[in-house]
């Protein structure tokens, strides 16, 4: 049969590339020689047409994965900048109501300070001497921060310390002394009449009159009435109503005008009892009369007897 007919189609058969055979037609034995596959004519080529380099395909497929990305990236950023618009407006609203919080309050505040009822009420005198007594309160009390001064001075001294020390000791003792009754004392002040007109002076009312002269600066007081004995006013001392107009002082008697003996600074303590609303007002308020005096000296000679000790005892 001829090479034509071989072929099956008439037409002489393609000559190719033919892997050489060894003897009797067995393959060829040596190693680097080429597999019968790849010397094909029908085994696929690699390809550089329109698909290109399966490298380059998958990059290709990761850039526009990559791309992808991207556009899915857009979408979270604007959803993210749209949740910090409005954290930021949610703040704004609350440093708002917050600021009128504030605003209001200080509104308040000063509509409540300008309107004080007690200040005024208060005339232009009764002001001017209230400032009058706060200074002289305050060269009292500078005067006071100089002699313990002085005296701290004297008693750190070395040559008079324990004669600074037995005078400022002396000088203490008679100090407790007129504030607890039990020595007299005299020197400038005023006496204080209480006269009833329809209603009887309250035992209140003579408390108020106590309290403000010890507010005022007061260091000894007694009262007396319209007969017996005065009767010595200390830290302990109570004052009940009476029968028949009449007050019970620490236990004793006495019936009215009562006078209240005073020692102190005469201007200081006037003030005191004439302020608005104080002692004098309320006793006038009911039918009664208060007449300040000054005295130049005054002695107040009642004493309160000591307290008799149950259970503590001097050491020495």
């Amino acid at each position: 049969m001829s090479e034509d007919e071989r072929s099956g189609t008439g037409w002489p058969e393609p000559a190719g590339p033919t892997r050489p055979e060894g003897p009797a037609g067995e393959p060829d034995p040596r190693p680097e020689a080429p597999d019968a596959d790849e010397l094909s004519p029908l085994a696929p080529a690699e390809s550089d047409g329109p698909g290109g380099d399966p490298a380059e395909s998958s990059v290709a497929g990761s850039s526009g994965g990559d791309e992808g990305g991207e556009g899915d990236v857009a979408p979270a950023a604007g959803t993210e900048r749209a949740g910090w618009r409005q954290q930021l407006s949610g703040a704004s609203v609350m440093i708002g109501v917050l600021l009128a919080l504030l605003g209001f309050t200080l509104v308040v505040q000063l509509r409540t300070t300008s309107t004080d009822p007690t200040a005024g009420a208060t005339r232009q005198e009764d002001l001017v001497r209230i400032l009058s007594d706060l200074g002289q309160r305050e060269a009292r009390l500078r005067q006071d921060i100089a002699s313990l001064e002085e005296s701290q001075r004297q008693l750190r001294s070395g040559e008079q310390g324990r004669q600074a020390a037995l005078e400022e000791a002396t000088r203490r003792a008679d100090e407790l002394g007129i504030l607890a009754g039990t020595l007299p004392a005299r020197g400038p002040g005023l006496t204080v009449r209480f006269e009833a007109g329809s209603k009887p002076i309250e035992a209140n009312r003579v408390l108020d009159a106590v309290q403000e002269l010890r507010g005022a600066g007061a260091e000894a007081m007694q009262i007396s009435g319209g007969g017996g004995t005065p009767a010595r006013i200390i830290a302990s001392t109570y004052f009940l109503d009476g029968e028949n107009g009449g007050l019970v002082v620490d236990g004793r008697r006495l019936s009215g005008p009562f006078t209240i003996t005073v020692i102190g600074d005469p201007a200081t303590m006037r003030t005191a009892l004439n302020i608005p609303g104080g002692v004098v007002a309320s006793v006038q308020g009911g039918g009664g009369n208060v007449i300040v005096e000054d005295r130049g000296t005054v002695e107040v000679s009642a004493l309160h007897g000591p307290l008799k000790l149950e259970h503590a005892r001097p050491v020495s």
